[in-house]
């Protein structure tokens, strides 16, 4: 490595970043990778990002791709490390969920990791969830509390608590994450990253229907430049997002709400940089509409989808019932008691959700809203609590998030800065349809007009 790179150097370079180094030769791949792997080993049994590490095979993998860069291949994210929330396949590796049932080793890469590897990217290990990615918070019983780098009395948020936690503490450039109700966006907020939940099925991840339609794949970087770079590789055919990042956006026509469709009630400075936001917005000449969304009864489409759909996952993945945690055994008892018609019903409901939201955008491009409504919370609030307390308790923190998951939406989280205590501070833009590309692209203009995002104190 060279002498004028330092650690933090090469752990926050990003995705991109970290390509040039090895592109450039002022690294190379197993040197970037003992890099991580170093640090991993000094910080991780604090923070508890990773449920497993793939010390051995992550070298094999850097000495392939040094050899492929040394021989002219010019793969744009060739030899650059990520890592793989615990619910999606990496060959010779057990997917656990969260859970305390290991199964097998995977015998095939899910498709979203057999595409990022196919791009030569390396992947290092498998990271926490909460059980059966259920809750916005990285605890489980199986391995314990996931700490925020910002913070470690602070949870990372969830469910893709672990990857968000490895990026932010510059373990990886970027981690696979999921997204059933907030679980992309919830942990990039807490975490100070960029998280896009994407429409349900144009990354492949879980199964189309996963949570009945509500779950999307995607992906949780540093910065928006890394995160189209990543999903470029993930998507087929690529969508070419990283072009969206310098093109002009025109005058934008901006709707904005501070209403959740439950009650929120927002933490100052969360008010305050939803709207130093929207003013960065108007410099660069959108319009600014206040509207409220029409989400009608919004518990009435979405639970009756979460609970059946992870129900299906718990008797999926779990044989044995008493190996879940008393409130998964609980919500999955309900969920059993979901019928088809059930679900049905709430699935038509969303339809005329997406309907009225689609209506809400027949004069607007955007819409920004927070992510949460306060800052990370503690870590461990919910540990061992029951089925009412965490989800009484968890659903009031981030009811923005739903939503979007019952309509299909995409949504964005981007970091803004930082609070007075130095935890990040976030927004929320949504699109219609087919959308991904515009809000990389203004998330990308924010970006620029806020700068660099600083570095956990770790």
């Amino acid at each position: 490595m060279t002498t004028t790179l330092t650690e933090d150097d090469v752990a926050y370079a990003g995705v991109l970043g970290q390509a040039e180094l090895l592109r450039s030769g002022k690294l190379t791949a197993p040197e970037l990778v003992d890099v991580l792997l170093r640090r991993i080993r000094r910080l991780d049994p604090v923070i508890n990002a990773f449920r497993t590490v793939r010390a051995d095979a992550a070298r094999a993998e850097a000495a392939d791709a040094q050899r492929a860069i040394d021989d002219g291949d010019t793969r744009l994210l060739l030899g650059v490390p990520f890592a793989v929330k615990d619910n999606l396949d990496v060959t010779g590796e057990t997917t656990e969920h969260g859970t305390t049932h290991a199964g097998d080793p995977a015998r095939d890469d899910s498709v979203q990791i057999r595409r990022m590897r196919a791009a030569g990217m390396i992947a290092l290990g498998k990271t926490t969830m909460p059980e059966l990615a259920l809750w916005p918070f990285g605890e489980n019983r199986s391995t314990g509390i996931t700490r925020n780098p910002w913070d470690t009395r602070r949870t990372p948020g969830g469910s893709s608590s672990g990857s968000a936690a490895a990026v932010a503490a510059g373990f990886v450039a970027a981690a696979t994450a999921t997204d059933g109700g907030g679980s992309i966006r919830i942990p990039a907020a807490c975490c100070g990253l960029v998280g896009l939940k994407p429409a349900p099925g144009l990354v492949p991840g879980s199964p189309p229907d996963h949570w009945k339609g509500l779950s999307a794949a995607g992906v949780v970087t540093r910065d928006v430049a890394g995160t189209a770079a990543v999903l470029d590789v993930c998507i087929e055919p690529s969508p070419g997002f990283a072009d969206a990042l310098t093109e002009t956006l025109g005058a934008l026509r901006v709707l904005w709400t501070d209403k959740a469709p439950t009650p929120a009630p927002l933490a100052d400075e969360v008010r305050q940089s939803l709207e130093a936001t929207l003013a960065t917005l108007a410099g660069l000449g959108a319009t600014i509409t206040q509207r409220k969304p029409p989400y009608g009864a919004i518990q009435t489409s979405f639970v009756p989808r979460y609970l059946a759909g992870m129900a299906e996952d718990a008797d999926h993945f779990v044989p044995d019932r008493s190996m879940l945690e008393p409130r998964t055994q609980h919500l999955a008892w309900l969920g059993r008691r979901v019928s088809a018609r059930a679900v049905d019903r709430a699935q038509r409901q969303s339809a005329r959700m997406r309907d009225r939201m689609l209506a809400m955008f027949a004069d607007a491009d955007l819409l920004v809203l927070p992510t949460l409504s306060r800052t990370a919370a503690a870590a461990g609030r919910w540990t061992n609590r029951g089925l009412v307390a965490t989800a009484s308790g968890s659903s009031r923190w981030v009811p923005f998030c739903p939503p979007w998951n019952t309509t299909g939406l995409p949504a964005l989280s981007f970091p803004t800065g930082l609070s007075s205590a130095g935890l990040p501070l976030a927004v929320q833009l949504v699109a219609p349809p087919g959308s991904e590309r515009l809000l990389l692209g203004v998330a990308a203009a924010l970006e620029r007009a806020r700068g660099p995002f600083p570095q956990p104190p770790l």
